[in-house]
């Protein structure tokens, strides 16, 4: 039997957030070194593949420049990378002897990422590490015109993370992209957060 395009979508978008809560929960007990390694393998792949997919983007969009697109994603690999790479994001992560409190840090589960036409594969990169650097997994809806350089993105960061002992799943993005899946996305039970970029319309919606 062969399902419509909608409901292979839908089916697709739910299979994801599966696959993303089960990584995510082996991904939560992992410890601060362990997370630290896999950003920086991360940030180290998003370097590599800087300018191939600043390509992609700008040919399948139409949208920007090929030097910009560069910019953008090495700026959203390595500057990000300096930025989130000192941050404590495992256990306790702040003392104040004076209240008598520790402040703990916990993961959300699974983030579902909405990714626009104008920045994909540089959101695809940002939304990825900071998702990870915080032990929560993620699952991308790329924008209709967006669809292969966003999935090639989010390709590269899962190979990454995977290759420095991240669980398989962890990082996901539909390809059958509709309007059903992404509302599927930011509505399941077990998405537990939404990172949404884009416009007026889509940020309400989220």
């Amino acid at each position: 039997m062969e399902l419509d395009r909608d409901l292979c979508s839908l089916q697709e978008a739910r299979n994801l957030v599966r696959a993303a809560r089960k990584a995510q929960e082996a991904l939560k007990d992992f410890t601060q070194e362990q997370v630290n390694h896999i950003i920086d393998m991360m940030r180290e792949a998003g370097e590599a593949n800087a300018a191939r997919l600043a390509m992609m983007a700008v040919s399948e969009t139409g949208m920007g420049n090929y030097n910009d697109k560069c910019f953008k994603n090495y700026f959203a690999s390595r500057t990000l990378y300096e930025f989130i790479k000192p941050m404590k994001t495992v256990g306790i992560i702040r003392e104040d002897q004076e209240q008598k409190l520790w402040e703990i840090a916990e993961p959300v589960g699974v983030i579902a990422g909405i990714v626009p036409t104008t920045n994909p594969t540089s959101t695809v990169i940002y939304k990825a590490m900071i998702a990870l650097k915080s032990r929560n997994a993620i699952v991308f809806s790329p924008h209709p015109s967006a669809v292969r350089c966003t999935n090639e993105a989010a390709k590269i960061m899962e190979q990454a993370a995977v290759a420095a002992g991240a669980p398989e799943g962890v990082i996901g993005c539909i390809m059958n992209v509709s309007m059903g899946a992404t509302n599927e996305l930011m509505k399941h039970p077990d998405v537990a957060m939404i990172l949404a970029t884009g416009g007026s319309a889509l940020v309400k919606a989220a």
